[in-house]
């Protein structure tokens, strides 16, 4: 029996993203309003051997719930033995069938599974059979209403849909029509991904589309604020921003909880110093000089000249 998506608070949802969405940036987008947040990509091939990298990227805090764990594989036995370990722990498990990547798409998952509609038949059936907990699904535009039905008749409780083509990867426009497509053919929730920006983006998606959530991706990363503002907008119409001010207190709390959750690196606080103060005047400066840095104290003095 398929189990039900949840009920969430708001209507716009943080996108899985390798290297963003581990968990001190995941409270953040929590705090601004995401309706629900994602692991980054996990390899149920690691899990299964109970790989500790993966272990680690699947840690949680019970202030991100609802929470998904997102998988990716191909073997149907490694993906159930994966999905079984992380339901404890996360609300919602998922599965990829849409990553381009094409060190994801050499081991014959992600969006490469799309070509194999059997598969991808028994993958749902098989995971969904064994846990107690929703499963939802990413796909892309490849043959997406015949992909979106066969997984909804699997045990998927929700689609989550990427509106680019593998070829496409992340560049390009995204073609809506196919969400709309989507939503029209199947009676579970539909989650539309692909060029949400801003709340006037996220409304035209809500709106021209029919789908029950909107996904939010790289218009994220380094601006967890973005959940905020979208919410603003959808529910009073208001465009916000965050001040210059805002922004550079968003990156300092960004690394008290990485250190805090014991996943602070100088590499990352590097890259995600250039993340959250980009848009500020003097952060393309900013770049360069943060480029040679190795020490916490100088990334920060850099930042606070700022």
């Amino acid at each position: 029996m398929t189990k039900q998506f949840p009920n969430l608070k708001t209507k716009v949802i943080l996108a899985p993203m390798h290297n963003i969405t581990n968990i001190a940036f995941r409270i953040m987008c929590k705090k601004y309003g995401a309706g629900l947040v994602s692991t980054e990509l996990l390899s149920a091939n690691a899990l299964s051997r109970g790989d500790n990298l993966n272990l680690k990227l699947a840690l949680t805090d019970k202030s991100e719930k609802p929470i998904t764990a997102q998988l990716f594989g191909q073997n149907t036995e490694n993906l159930v033995k994966a999905a079984k370990i992380l339901e404890e722990q996360f609300d919602i498990i998922d599965i990829n069938f849409g990553c381009p990547s094409k060190k994801i798409l050499s081991q014959g998952a992600g969006a490469a599974l799309l070509k194999r509609k059997n598969k991808i038949k028994e993958i749902v059936e098989k995971v969904s059979e064994s846990i107690g907990k929703p499963l939802t699904v990413k796909i892309r535009n490849e043959e997406a209403v015949e992909v979106a039905k066969i997984c909804e008749k699997a045990g998927a409780c929700t689609i989550i849909v990427h509106a680019r083509s593998v070829k496409q990867g992340y560049s390009g426009k995204a073609d809506w029509n196919v969400i709309k497509a989507v939503k029209e053919n199947v009676k579970i929730p539909v989650i539309g991904n692909g060029d949400v920006i801003d709340g006037i983006s996220a409304k035209k998606m809500l709106e021209q589309t029919g789908c029950d959530y909107v996904m939010v991706g790289r218009a994220a990363i380094g601006n967890p604020f973005i959940f905020k503002q979208i919410n603003e907008y959808l529910k009073n119409g208001k465009i916000i921003h965050q001040t210059k001010k805002e922004k550079i207190k968003d990156f300092f709390e960004y690394l008290k909880l990485a250190k805090k959750y014991k996943i602070f690196s100088i590499s990352d606080a590097r890259i995600k110093a250039m993340d959250f103060t980009k848009g500020i005047d003097g952060s393309r400066e900013l770049r360069g000089k943060l480029n040679p840095v190795k020490s916490e104290e100088e990334i920060e003095r850099l930042v606070k000249e700022l």
